[in-house]
């Protein structure tokens, strides 16, 4: 693919315990920090990636987008749904537990960029938001590819029907129906239809469910649970 890297977890192969087991990488869920660290260390080890060179955003459901030139200073990491970067070997992460993860990548000019889309960050287009940040660095819509991660899909995201309508307001395609027949949102596919729209028409979507699958952290199925992270990078000339 050109030089650009796409990867995501599931919740095994780490070393937290319950209810966080196993390979939690999200620093906020509760989770013991040393075992968060290691877990870290582990996915990016597996990936080739130096744990150092792997940018972590706070985020926060918003639609603000950074940009990473580096590692954050130690403390300083910002509360933003998006981060994008010109420089090749840096990864970008997003953590999910539900909520679709946005990997980014145009590798002719060497620019990526990563989103972490719930309801509201759909609302707010942190996407479109993530792809206007990246052709300011010099990426070109036509070029970027597009990879979203395991999320909970529109037949399991029950919401109440204002809520479908709030949405669906704002991005009919988000429109759904549960398997059970009550209001639904699929933020996946609003999400894709916000990156149609904006011309990037090299998308692929995981098929995973993450309140289907026992494999994946799931917030509405668990409560208290871990995170999923998802990768983007591109090599280094």
């Amino acid at each position: 693919m050109s030089g650009a890297h796409f990867a995501f977890t599931d919740r095994w192969g780490g070393v937290s315990a319950a209810p966080y087991e196993e390979l939690n990488l999200g620093g906020a869920v509760g989770d013991d920090p040393r075992a968060v660290r290691t877990n870290r260390e582990l996915a990016a080890k597996a990936l080739g990636l130096h744990p150092g060179r792997v940018i972590w955003m706070n985020q926060v459901h918003g639609r603000d987008v950074a940009v990473a030139d580096g590692p954050w200073e130690a403390g300083d990491t910002p509360p933003v749904d998006g981060v994008v970067t010109a420089r090749r070997g840096l990864a970008l992460a997003v953590l999910t537990a539900d909520c679709t993860p946005v990997l980014l990548a145009d590798p002719v000019v060497g620019v990526a960029g990563a989103a972490h889309a719930g309801r509201p960050g759909l609302l707010a287009g942190v996407v479109p938001a993530a792809v206007r940040a990246m052709t300011a660095l010099g990426a070109d819509p036509a070029r970027i590819i597009a990879r979203s991660g395991p999320s909970i899909c529109g037949r399991c995201y029950e919401v109440p029907e204002s809520m479908r309508a709030e949405v669906a307001a704002a991005e009919p395609a988000a429109y759904a129906t549960t398997s059970w027949g009550t209001p639904a949102v699929d933020v996946a596919a609003g999400v894709r239809t916000q990156l149609e729209r904006l011309g990037v028409t090299n998308l692929g979507q995981s098929t995973v469910c993450t309140l289907e699958s026992a494999d994946h952290f799931s917030y509405r199925r668990e409560k208290s649970t871990g995170r999923l992270a998802s990768y983007v990078w591109l090599e280094e000339s």
